[in-house]
């Protein structure tokens, strides 16, 4: 129940939970955690739902002058997790992919989201990576995906560290440069669930787009099949 807790305090308050490492661990030991959770994220197939983007945002705030971080490690730190925990999630597809799929104990790697990282790699390639950073879900099963053949190591290592970079900088210097905003601090939460809405966004539109592409499809068979029934009368 104690690991169930802390994954939902997590996933609510993550200023919340970083403050108190702050106390408890020290202005040192308060990366380990920071960095973990983004590697675990970004690493382990079984972890999608561990939060990201509002972890590096909240974290960003936290490296404002007097918040107890500094930025330039607490960049560092989740560049080097954002990349090794893809680079981890690549090497487990490689050896172990097959055996995970055809197992079925990952419930979130969907038939449907398999699907739609296919249709990614064939229209975008390497961009994938890139792209698949910012959206949540979506960026932990991307690299899963490019390990189990659609991409050789030293592409997937460059897209890899492009997006890693990219990913990490937007999230962590927007939190530095406007996290003390009074704005910001009064409506914290709120701004949390909005980088969240937004990152989950695209993932979102996709299904909807494909959902009503399916039942266009479905109508227009039923249309198709109509005429022949009746004249088969």
């Amino acid at each position: 129940m104690e690991i169930i807790q802390f994954f939902v305090d997590l996933l609510s308050d993550p200023r919340g939970a970083i403050a108190g490492w702050i106390m408890t661990l020290g202005p040192i030991w308060v990366y380990t955690p920071l960095f973990l959770i983004v590697f675990v994220e970004t690493g382990l197939v079984f972890f999608p739902f561990l939060p990201g983007d509002s972890l590096l945002f909240a974290a960003g705030v936290f490296s404002a002058p007097g918040g107890g971080l500094h930025v330039g490690v607490t960049w560092l730190v989740f560049v080097a997790a954002a990349i090794l925990g893809n680079t981890s999630n690549y090497w487990i597809a490689r050896l172990f992919g097959s055996r995970i799929i055809d197992s079925g104990k990952v419930k979130a790697l969907t038939p449907e989201r398999m699907a739609k990282l296919d249709h990614f790699f064939e229209k975008y390639g390497g961009l994938t990576i890139v792209i698949t950073r910012f959206m949540p879900f979506f960026r932990t099963f991307a690299p899963f995906i490019a390990g189990t053949g659609h991409m050789n190591f030293a592409k997937f290592t460059l897209f890899n560290a492009i997006g890693g970079i990219s990913w990490v900088s937007l999230f962590v210097f927007v939190g530095y440069f406007f996290g003390g905003i009074p704005f910001v601090q009064e409506h914290f939460e709120v701004i949390v669930l909005g980088i969240v809405a937004v990152s989950v966004a695209p993932a979102v539109i996709g299904a909807v787009k494909a959902a009503m592409a399916s039942r266009k499809s479905k109508a227009s068979d039923s249309a198709e099949d109509a005429p022949r029934g009746k004249h088969a009368k």
